[in-house]
């Protein structure tokens, strides 16, 4: 059994949770033990991506109420988050609170940090930044380890 499934089952067990899978293990962003790291420590509870990747990707939205698994640097299992709720607006209409519950900085640090991942991801696909590009909008909650 691998480390992520096994990592799942724990959670399982100590939450006595039966008959639920999760979606999906992935690492936050460019630095994802740091992004990890924010998670497990409470700090950051919301994330944000990019409308269009869903899209070109053909992939289902995330949705109230799945779990995930996030991992480090390494490709680890660090925690398990369920979503709260999820919200698709312009990015240039995300709020400061929002910005902040991300865990990573100011808004303007925020804003920074998000065009510049957008415009490098969007070239790939000879798309361009705009600053009214749509974001989903992502609240969770870290439900393992407490």
């Amino acid at each position: 059994m691998n480390k992520v499934q096994q990592f799942w089952n724990e959670f399982c067990d100590a939450t006595n949770l039966e008959g639920k899978e999760y979606k999906d293990a992935f690492q936050f962003g460019v630095s994802a033990d740091w992004l990890a790291d924010l998670v497990v420590e409470g700090k950051k509870t919301a994330t944000s991506s990019g409308f269009v990747f869903y899209e070109i990707e053909n992939e289902a939205l995330p949705q109230p109420e799945e779990y995930s698994i996030v991992l480090n640097g390494k490709d680890e299992p660090v925690a398990v988050i369920q979503i709260q709720s999820v919200e698709v607006l312009p990015m240039n209409e995300v709020t400061e609170e929002f910005a902040l519950a991300e865990g990573e900085g100011d808004y303007n640090y925020w804003w920074e940090a998000h065009e510049e991942f957008f415009t490098k991801s969007l070239k790939e696909y000879d798309l361009e930044f705009s600053p009214d590009m749509l974001v989903v909008c992502e609240r969770f909650r870290k439900v393992y380890p407490r």
